[in-house]
């Protein structure tokens, strides 16, 4: 198994890294942004401080790094079912997949809470989270235009707001069931919602 480079340079063994991330994780699930140390992670994890220090600077550039390590390879593929309803549809249970990860569920309250006041995480879940969901829910809308089913009129950025936010406001913070009855009827209100804002 290949070894993965840390963003400070340290040679970070593939086993010894899957517990940092699972500690760090957890840590931060448990003990939020705030109350989260190198020193915690690094019991956790069952290795040394030093062996933190050596990879990153600060529980700052940890999480940074982490997040991005975790997310890499995680883009939902785009559906190409020839319609929007049902690329819709499929898109929203990927998302879904993605965002009721336990780890996910646990961890994401607290990171998106924490984006007002850490720079360096809101740019890395702009950049490496939000945005590559986004570029899908906006391919997905754009072929609609390209075959007719919506006007060149429509709002894009509206439209993929309409797709990701009740998704992220009923997995992350009211905590309801997101079943697949529940996304089917939200499939159909986000293509009732779309069509409306092309006719606006």
């Amino acid at each position: 198994m290949a070894e993965r480079r840390a963003s400070g340079g340290a040679v970070l063994r593939p086993r010894v890294t899957d517990a940092i991330v699972a500690a760090a994780f957890a840590e931060l699930a448990d003990a939020g942004y705030a109350r989260l140390s190198m020193e915690a992670v690094a019991r956790r994890a069952g290795v040394g401080k030093a062996a933190l220090y050596r990879r990153w600077p600060s529980k700052e550039a940890m999480l940074v790094d982490l997040v991005r390590q975790s997310v890499a390879d995680t883009l939902p593929p785009v559906p190409t079912t020839g319609a929007l309803a049902s690329d819709l549809r499929e898109l929203l249970g990927t998302l879904r997949d993605q965002v009721a990860d336990p780890m996910v569920a646990a961890v994401g309250p607290t990171l998106f809470a924490e984006v007002r006041h850490t720079p360096a995480l809101s740019e890395v879940l702009r950049t490496d989270v939000t945005a590559p969901r986004r570029v899908a829910g906006e391919t997905v809308v754009r072929a609609a235009v390209a075959r007719g089913e919506l006007p060149d009129t429509v709002d894009v950025d509206l439209a993929v707001d309409l797709l990701i936010a009740p998704l992220l406001l009923r997995i992350l913070v009211t905590r309801e069931r997101c079943d697949d009855a529940y996304l089917d009827t939200l499939a159909v209100a986000v293509e009732a919602a779309v069509q409306a804002t092309a006719r606006a």
